[in-house]
């Protein structure tokens, strides 16, 4: 299949073709699931936790003799069955992040970016560059460019490398993230309305995806 590729102004200058074993196959919503929920479990922060009975002030002294007292035998007033005693197994600090195989995280990207091509919601350009005002670069020259190429509510915008000026325009649009090609994830792509992509970015995906 091939794609439109175009320039800032979103005049057509060319194509790429792209796999269709790779991005034109079925989109396999469950992987693109399992690929969300793993990156979701990763950033959990997991600093939850109960007090148990170590944790709980208190005399780890025995109140009272274990047998003669008609009492109930016990060993320490912190033990669980007392008020304000500790609590058994209770939630601890603890990494809600698992392993997830590689083939999975592919396969779910590849899908991730096969929806968005099937929605029509995925721009391919040739280069992109940040607006400029006396030789620095702004961010709204950049915001009209993005605007211009069709970027609304949540946009992403992938590229091989982005350079440091893009960076600095670009950073503050409201709505817009930059990924790179090594970094973008099926949750990136799936969060947003519309995919901007330059050609290297997409031949880059399209190598290490296929």
């Amino acid at each position: 299949m091939k794609i439109d590729v175009v320039n800032s102004h979103k005049e057509t200058v060319g194509s790429v073709d792209l796999n269709d074993e790779v991005f034109g196959g079925r989109v396999k919503t469950d992987l693109i699931w399992e690929a969300v929920v793993h990156e979701n479990a990763a950033e959990r922060r997991g600093t939850h936790q109960t007090k148990n009975r170590a944790n709980v002030s208190g005399s780890g002294k025995k109140p009272w003799r274990q047998k003669g007292t008609g009492r109930a035998r016990v060993g320490e007033i912190r033990n669980p069955l007392w008020r304000k005693g500790g609590t058994v197994f209770g939630p601890q600090p603890r990494s809600y992040d698992y392993q997830l195989p590689r083939k999975v995280k592919a396969g779910a990207l590849r899908s991730a970016i096969a929806a968005k091509l099937a929605d029509g919601a995925l721009t391919v350009v040739d280069s992109l560059a940040a607006g400029r005002d006396g030789g620095k670069p702004k961010t709204k020259q950049t915001a009209a460019m993005l605007k211009t190429l069709g970027a609304s509510g949540k946009t992403l915008v992938i590229d091989v490398n982005h350079d440091d000026a893009f960076t600095l325009a670009a950073r503050n649009i409201a709505g817009v993230t930059l990924a790179a090609t090594g970094r973008v994830t099926a949750r990136d792509v799936m969060d947003t309305d519309r995919v901007i992509a330059t050609k290297a970015a997409i031949e880059k995906l399209q190598e290490s995806l296929g």
